[in-house]
């Protein structure tokens, strides 16, 4: 999977939306779906990020994306229904999600963490997604095969010291991905995880700020498997956790 092959047209005419689509792996996502003949749904806070991916992909000749300008910390249910509703309007359906905004939040010790900050980085990586999905359900349901992709982490399976809230907000991740992919299981709709792996990020950087980031992988570099569980050949893969650099 992770040397997966796409086929050039593996999602022509899906309909996709990629969260947090302006930089990093978002932006690499949403311009690889695009190449491989995705229509896709830019949705991210800052409106110059995302005008410039949609510059790039209008640039290449590829299906013209849509922008949805969104705040995730202030979004409230009431956004994501009348996003669905939009979505709905223009295109009849939802093809696929990949859920990919977080905010890292307080690294360091627990004791340390403000109420706040916890409060922030459930509802970024959390809430909003949960939030976002329920609402868009109906449209995904619209599609002949949907695939949800949620964006996990290796210490949302592991508990670590000092990641906090951003590994409890992953492990949530994962839990809400398993409960969803039981529910579904055997429908229009898939739901996994995709771990990405130490990536030239800028999240990544704020982790780590000591790496050196040239001896890591680039978000374009772990695209095959983003591409795998979004197009057909993975509509038997439901309620799967996999990692894009896979330890040897």
């Amino acid at each position: 999977m992770n040397d997966y092959q796409a086929v050039p047209e593996l999602l022509k005419d899906k309909i996709i939306l990629i969260t947090g689509a302006g930089d990093g792996i978002g932006a690499a996502a949403a311009k690889t779906y695009a190449a491989h003949g995705a229509t896709c749904i830019l949705l991210g806070r800052t409106v110059s990020k995302l005008e410039q991916i949609y510059d790039e992909i209008i640039a290449e000749g590829y299906p013209e994306p849509a922008i949805v300008p969104l705040d995730l910390n202030g979004a409230t249910p009431t956004h994501y229904d009348q996003m669905a509703m939009t979505i709905k309007d223009q295109f009849g359906r939802l093809d696929g999600i990949l859920f990919n905004a977080s905010i890292l939040g307080h690294i360091g010790p627990f004791g340390d963490i403000e109420p706040d900050q916890w409060q922030q980085i459930m509802q970024v990586n959390v809430n909003s997604a949960a939030f976002m999905l329920k609402s868009l359900l109906p449209v995904l349901r619209a599609s002949e095969q949907a695939s949800v992709i949620f964006t996990t982490s290796s210490v949302g399976r592991e508990g670590r010291s000092f990641w906090n809230g951003y590994a409890v907000s992953k492990f949530a991740t994962e839990g809400l991905m398993q409960v969803l992919a039981a529910e579904y299981a055997n429908r229009n709709i898939r739901f996994n995880c995709i771990n990405p792996g130490a990536t030239q990020t800028q999240m990544r950087a704020s982790a780590f700020p000591a790496e050196d980031a040239s001896t890591l992988k680039t978000p374009q570099q772990i695209m095959p498997l983003y591409l795998y569980l979004m197009g057909d050949d993975s509509i038997q893969v439901n309620g799967q956790s996999l990692d894009c650099q896979p330890k040897k």
